[in-house]
């Protein structure tokens, strides 16, 4: 069994053994997943590199427990919509390869309709 497989099983037992299917739906979903992603992004706001790089020595823990949060949210709605992560990921790969070739890519941030 897939790491990606097992932890989505434990996620799945978590959230049954506790009744909370009835909340997760694909919209509370993806609303917990910007919830959490904004809390990730909190830790970095209004700081410059140097502070970040600082502040992530000594805040690490924080960090890793709202990035997790995010992928508990994550996993969770891919497994409810019937969505392989590993495949859409694959798959979305190949997309950004074709919008992004590197020859026009390289060393820069243009977004594809603009390179």
């Amino acid at each position: 069994m897939s790491e990606i497989r097992e932890i989505t099983d434990k996620i799945k037992k978590f959230r049954d053994e506790r009744d909370w299917m009835q909340f997760h739906d694909p919209k509370n979903m993806a609303v917990s997943i910007i919830l959490e992603a904004s809390e990730l992004l909190e830790h970095f706001q209004w700081k410059t590199t140097e502070e970040v790089e600082q502040y992530i020595k000594q805040n690490r823990a924080e960090i890793k427990d709202e990035i997790a949060d995010t992928a508990l949210y994550l996993f969770e709605l891919a497994d409810n919509l019937g969505i392989n992560l590993i495949e859409a990921i694959e798959e979305k790969i190949k997309k950004n390869e074709m919008k992004y070739p590197v020859e026009k890519s390289r060393g820069r941030h243009t977004k594809y309709n603009k390179l």
